[in-house]
């Protein structure tokens, strides 16, 4: 499930619409498909956590500088905790987990612990995390928390994971065809089967421990190891998944917890079925920008209607596959790009004045948004690597639950979806279709369930009409979380709000992160029954950008104003 992990630096950050008769019915189809015996052993990994939690808090972390690769400046100090590669058999092979910290800036009598970050993924590391300190939204909070990022097992110099040679990577231009031909189709099926060989073998027997429980076990160890009693977390689009394990599995040690951008956490969605409700998502996301460009169509020349736009976007689809950009940027590049905007509605200015650009003849904008960047070749992945975030991703995913294994199954599901749906169906399915001959074990979904009382209240923040993670996944998060309150921005789809651009959710974050306060009790309409809800008012929609200023927005981090939760993310 492609989510904010694969925009990795675009900022710190698995439906409000009715359901789609047509486009949910696969999905409802292929649920008992999925179904498998649990592949673990829960009383021996139970064990294996509680071992490795007193060994980790007895050891604590010793921090220090960051080495340079991690490009993070003092104040900001890094250090490891080791983690069992199999909780079955915690005194066996651990792995090292790189964790950074900025310690809390005001009085020592008003510091109230560590609060650990986590951007989703699967793949993305948050040792960047700490550098929120500095942000004005941040400062009250980084007064009385000790700010910690990490990178998860498999992801950076954790215990990396790799599927196959930056050298076979494809660097563009690629095709991204909206309606795949059957040729196209079986060169997919041989890639997705190779890359999945290669995880298998570049990774080895160890690549079936790299999955959301112990994602969800790591974060245990991680807070005895930083002398934390209870643990306060925010979790962005699947750290929002695992941190909900986390809740399950521990819930005596979890002091506060906020969701940002939660992906629906039913056993029965994960992955598969998500994916599908995503790419639904998508479309209606897609049609917001369109409607968005159109009426700019004075600064950006795209047309004066949501069509018009889209088919101005079919043409630059078309030249690209004809002629590629800079002899790099074809289709796929493009649909990459404007993927990325889907995801985070800062990017809209800058993607539009490109195609605005490259219809007047300038290819330069879009090759400056939509070049693929050059793979590193050396040993030791950098932050932020594209090759290993995706390969962390399809472990993670892959390991997590089962996947039909047959290709007719997907090719009816999503053939029947991208009818509705065209804008992202496809690309979703090539981007899962390994966990289709994925080897390794897999699990069977943990059901995320608390009891009343069980939780301190989890405070949960969503955007009606994200994309990458379905509203309707915030509305089964607070189902399955008793005593939880739901924060929602109306009208906006941003992925990932907290820290963003809109003062009244933060002031929500702020309030909960320092008092505990949540919304209170009230009557919803629609569930009929008490719960704690909230709503904000959309944040202003994006201000069109001049062409000429096209240059100074080439890249997620030259985005002004970034927020630190809205917007990384590669699977949840």
């Amino acid at each position: 499930m492609k989510s904010v992990a694969l925009m990795l630096s675009a900022s710190l950050s698995a439906l409000l619409t009715p359901a789609i008769t047509s486009a949910t019915a696969p999905a409802a189809a292929t649920a008992s498909r999925l179904d498998a015996p649990r592949l673990d052993a829960p009383p021996a990994e139970s064990r294996g956590v509680q071992v490795a939690a007193r060994a980790a808090a007895a050891q604590g972390i010793r921090f220090g500088p960051c080495p340079a690769v991690e490009r993070l400046p003092a104040p900001v100090e890094c250090g490891t905790v080791r983690v069992p590669l199999d909780y079955a058999h915690p005194e066996g092979t651990r792995v090292p987990l790189t964790v950074s910290r900025v310690k809390a800036s005001g009085p020592a009598a008003g510091r109230q612990g560590a609060l650990v970050f986590n951007p989703g993924g699967p793949g993305a590391s948050s040792t960047y995390f700490p550098l929120a300190a500095d942000l004005p939204v941040w400062k009250r909070i980084a007064a009385a928390y000790d700010l910690v990022g990490y990178a998860p097992r498999g992801v950076g110099r954790s215990a990396p994971v790799s599927c196959q040679d930056p050298a076979d990577r494809a660097t563009g231009p690629t095709l991204a065809p909206a309606i795949p031909s059957e040729v196209y189709k079986k060169e997919r099926i041989a890639r997705a089967r190779t890359y999945a060989q290669g995880c298998a073998s570049r990774t080895g027997p160890a690549l079936r421990h790299y999955h959301s429980l112990n994602n969800a076990r790591d974060l245990e160890v991680l807070r005895a190891a930083l002398g934390e009693p209870r643990l306060t977390y925010m979790g962005a689009s699947y750290g929002t998944y695992f941190g909900a394990l986390y809740a399950t599995l521990f819930p005596h040690r979890v002091r506060r917890m906020v969701f940002d951008a939660p992906v629906n956490p039913a056993p029965q969605r994960i992955w598969y079925v998500n994916n599908l409700d995503q790419s639904l998502a998508f479309e209606r996301r897609w049609a917001d920008f369109r409607t968005w460009a159109a009426k700019h169509d004075a600064v950006y020349g795209l047309g004066t209607t949501a069509a018009e736009v889209g088919e101005n976007y079919e043409k630059v689809r078309a030249e690209l596959a004809a002629s590629p950009a800079g002899g790099r940027v074809g289709p796929g590049q493009l649909h990459g790009a404007m993927l990325q905007a889907l995801y985070d509605d800062r990017f809209w200015a800058a993607r539009a004045g490109a195609l605005g650009a490259y219809l007047q003849g300038d290819p330069k904008p879009l090759v400056a948004q939509a070049a693929p960047a050059v793979p590193t070749r050396t040993g030791e992945p950098a932050a932020g690597d594209p090759g290993n975030g995706a390969a962390v991703y399809t472990a993670v995913e892959c390991n997590d639950a089962p996947w039909p294994e047959d290709f007719a199954l997907w090719d009816r599901d999503n053939t029947r979806l991208a009818r509705q749906a065209p804008f992202e169906t496809w690309d979703n399915v090539w981007a899962n279709l390994p966990c289709a001959y994925w080897k390794a074990p897999r699990q069977k979904p943990l059901d995320v369930r608390t009891g009343p009382g069980v939780l301190p209240p989890v405070l949960i923040l969503a955007a009606e009409r994200d994309a990458a993670a379905p509203y309707e996944g915030a509305l089964e998060m607070q189902r399955r979380l008793s005593g939880s309150a739901l924060v929602t921005e109306r009208n906006a789809g941003s992925h990932g709000i907290g820290g963003g651009a809109n003062a009244c959710v933060n002031g929500h974050l702020e309030r909960y992160l320092l008092s505990g306060a949540v919304p209170a009790v009230g009557v919803d309409g629609s569930e009929r029954t008490p719960v704690r809800r909230a709503s904000c008012a959309p944040h202003p929609e994006p201000d069109p950008v001049s062409l000429e200023r096209q240059a100074e927005f080439r890249r997620p981090s030259d985005l002004p104003g970034r927020g630190i939760t809205a917007g990384l993310g590669a699977g949840r």
